[in-house]
């Protein structure tokens, strides 16, 4: 069954439950994902859907830093709770010690001496790590590394 599938049926389930913001997001998640498939004009294999979420992730977290930042405190809650549903469904970030060991070994794989290699590291440790590696932390540490 594809995440897409699995949100339709959390829709039905909460919708029946009454839980409005619950069923909000979830149909924002849904709209995503089917615009992606729209864009593309095939049907979203799993890596397609994780890619959305991981976008979605992305884009919500922003949201949440400039509507706080802006004092509209009950919008951000509003993405919360996308946050969270969208990190309930995507595979468990690598943590920090097991990143910075997938950077030191793709350093050494890649042959990267300087921060030229920047770009060389980070579409291995991407390639390597796939969805479970956040972006922005393993720049951070590919570029601690080689600076």
């Amino acid at each position: 069954m594809s995440i897409l599938s699995d949100l339709k049926e959390s829709a039905k389930t909460a919708l029946k439950a009454g839980d409005k913001e619950r069923v909000a997001a979830l149909r924002m998640i849904i709209c995503e994902l089917q615009n992606e498939a729209k864009r593309t004009q095939r049907e979203l294999d799993e890596g397609s859907e994780l890619a959305v979420l991981r976008r979605e992730l992305k884009r919500r977290q922003e949201s949440i830093e400039a509507f706080r930042a802006g004092g509209r405190d009950d919008l951000a809650a509003h993405e919360e709770v996308a946050v969270r549903i969208i990190e309930d469904i995507l595979p468990n970030q690598m943590d920090e010690t097991e990143l910075s060991a997938l950077v030191e070994r793709m350093i050494i794989e890649t042959g990267a001496v300087s921060a030229r290699d920047i770009g060389k590291v980070m579409s291995a440790v991407m390639t390597e790590g796939g969805v479970r590696v956040d972006g922005k932390s393993a720049s951070r540490l590919v570029k601690e590394r080689l600076s």
